[in-house]
């Protein structure tokens, strides 16, 4: 009797509830994805993993090399170094200003440009910075900062706007010859006032001589000449400038001198000035008889006429070169936030934004309560990049900083570079530096990377 085979069962199901086994790759795949990452993890233990160990070990050692053992030591003298100090708190700065700066920027440029029809050429603008090198950059702040108007745009900007409403004086650094001599001479603290001593209108011209004053301020001025048809009871006098080439006689108008046209002249009685006139082209002036009366009085040249010329703002000075090279650090990585933030901007739904603006929102609440935190993921990543950039600056404090101010704008990889190659020598210390600004940018870093993975399990 034949049989009928039956074909076999299924296998039975998997328990409800219990997770899928995930199908291990075969094993050539496995071992062809090895071979491909060799490269990389061989570059990254040759210039990340043995670096990072290298100088951990190295940071234990004095300057001699690995023959002398310090411990901590190297860890503690960064912690009592002044200039090491003064590198933490200029990194403190950078860290709490640059970022936010720079976030705060892109912000603002990524919403607005959204709203202008020439927002992409705007966009490529702020974005070009970051095509230049830190180098680059570096070279183009030193000459925007240059003291010299002539050369620095910031202070040729400066000096503009100053001198609209604060005109320089035409005879800055002029002062009297000799005090004491005469009862026409002045005298002063240097820069002015200078003030002569008590004289009786109608009693002669008076004579108030200066000298110090540059040539170059001296193109127009005439020959100066002695006051003529005074009249009854005024008081004259001239402003000149005393000094003759080869000789000529002090306080007296010799042929050749030039005049000081434009000096404020004050009359002062009892420390109030009751009168004021102009020195003429010819130098002279006159105090009428009606103001002045008929009692003893001072000439006074106030301060204002021999003001130095504004010289803009010491933009690499010890005060302002953090600043300043903050500065130029946010005007290249602005355009790096903005274009991040907009790519964020491009994914919120326009229905919420439309829907507020419906329900009678303004545009400012619109962006305060909407875009700003759906833009939160985006905002933390930028600023926590920004971030760990800034820890590391170096270039731009190195090239834009002067000598004379570069401890003052010092930071913890410039002190690296100078503790170890630059002449200190002290790879010892050089190497603790490193450990530390290691252990400063790792918490920023695991930060970031805890984010992208929690925005990837999305």
């Amino acid at each position: 009797m034949s049989r009928t085979l039956s074909p076999p069962s299924p296998a039975a199901p998997a328990a409800a509830g219990a997770p899928a086994r995930r199908a291990r790759p075969p094993l050539g795949r496995a071992w062809i994805a090895a071979f491909f990452l060799l490269p990389a993890l061989i570059l990254l233990g040759a210039l990340v993993v043995y670096p990072i160990v290298w100088s951990a070990i190295r940071s234990l050692f004095g300057p001699d090399g690995f023959t002398d053992f310090v411990g901590l030591s190297n860890y503690t003298g960064v912690f009592t170094d002044h200039q090491t100090l003064v590198a933490l708190k200029n990194n403190a700065i950078w860290v709490v200003v640059a970022p936010v700066v720079a976030t705060g920027l892109g912000l603002i440029f990524a919403v607005l440009t959204e709203r202008i029809r020439w927002g992409t050429a705007f966009k490529l603008v702020v974005f070009m910075p970051m095509a230049i090198s830190m180098l680059a950059a570096g070279i183009i702040f030193r000459l925007v900062y240059d003291q010299d108007p002539g050369k620095g745009v910031a202070n040729a900007v400066a000096t503009g706007v100053h001198d609209t409403f604060f005109k320089a004086s035409a005879y800055p650094g002029a002062h009297p010859r000799v005090a004491g001599a005469g009862s026409g001479t002045l005298a002063g603290p240097v820069g002015g006032p200078y003030t002569s001593k008590p004289v009786r209108p109608g009693s002669g011209p008076a004579a108030l001589a200066l000298v110090g004053v540059q040539p170059s301020t001296l193109t127009d001025a005439t020959q100066a000449a002695s006051p003529s048809g005074c009249p009854q009871g005024a008081l004259c006098g001239t402003v000149w400038l005393d000094f003759q080439p080869g000789g000529g006689t002090p306080g007296k108008i010799d042929p050749g001198e030039k005049s000081l046209a434009g000096v404020r002249v004050e009359a002062v009685r009892d420390g109030h000035v009751v009168a004021t006139a102009t020195a003429a082209k010819d130098g002279t002036f006159a105090l009428p008889a009606s103001r002045i009366g008929a009692a003893p009085l001072q000439l006074r040249l106030p301060a204002t006429n021999f003001t130095a010329q504004y010289a803009g703002v010491n933009w690499l000075g010890p005060t302002l070169v953090t600043w300043s090279i903050i500065g130029a650090y946010v005007w290249m990585w602005t355009g790096f936030a903005m274009v991040l933030i907009a790519a964020g901007l491009a994914g919120i739904p326009r229905e919420l934004l439309e829907a507020a603006r419906v329900d009678g929102a303004r545009e400012w609440q619109v962006f305060r309560r909407i875009t700003v935190p759906l833009l939160a993921p985006v905002l933390g990543v930028v600023l926590v990049t920004l971030v760990i950039n800034v820890l590391k600056i170096f270039d731009l404090v190195y090239v834009i900083a002067p000598g004379a101010s570069q401890q003052d704008a010092n930071v913890l990889a410039l002190q690296l570079y100078l503790s170890s190659f630059g002449g200190g020598n002290d790879q010892g210390t050089g190497s603790a530096l490193a450990v530390l600004l290691l252990a400063l940018v790792a918490p920023a870093m695991f930060l970031n990377i805890k984010r992208f993975r929690k925005e990837k399990s999305r």
